[in-house]
């Protein structure tokens, strides 16, 4: 029993170890092209810049990725996520002067769509990125 225990607890390790490498390279990569571009543009090239970021980097990711959205296990529409991580991290890019509860709740529903736990909010519209790097996460 103490071995099956054990090996939960190294898959889940290994989950999060995953969720932190793949954090710190989209932070690292969003970083690069806010230094590069700054403030100012529309959401749209943010979308872009970091889409090739992430190819020059090897980061996998799913770009505008689709998602079902249920309703008592009925189909009632579709989501559209920014970005999926490596299957696991919801990013959403946002130029916007300041994040909102909207915002937030946005990434929430996302992150209860694909069932997975955490999500970045990134806003390029601010001088310094990490005043604009929000992380959420679903709790069970």
């Amino acid at each position: 029993m103490e071995l099956n225990r054990r090996g939960t607890e190294g898959a889940e390790g290994r989950e999060l170890g995953e969720m932190s490498r793949l954090t710190g390279e989209v932070i690292g990569a969003a970083i690069e092209v806010h230094r590069l571009l700054g403030p100012g543009f529309l959401e749209s090239v943010y979308h872009q810049a970091l889409r090739f970021e992430f190819q020059m980097r090897g980061i996998p990711h799913s770009y505008k990725h689709r998602v079902a959205i249920n309703y008592k296990g009925h189909p009632v529409g579709e989501g559209e996520l920014d970005f999926l991580v490596g299957n696991i991290l919801v990013v959403e890019l946002k130029a916007v002067e300041k994040l909102t509860s909207i915002h937030e709740a946005q990434a929430i529903s996302y992150l209860k769509m694909t069932n997975n736990s955490l999500a970045l909010l990134i806003n390029f519209n601010v001088s310094l990125l990490k005043n604009g790097i929000k992380r959420l996460i679903l709790s069970s």
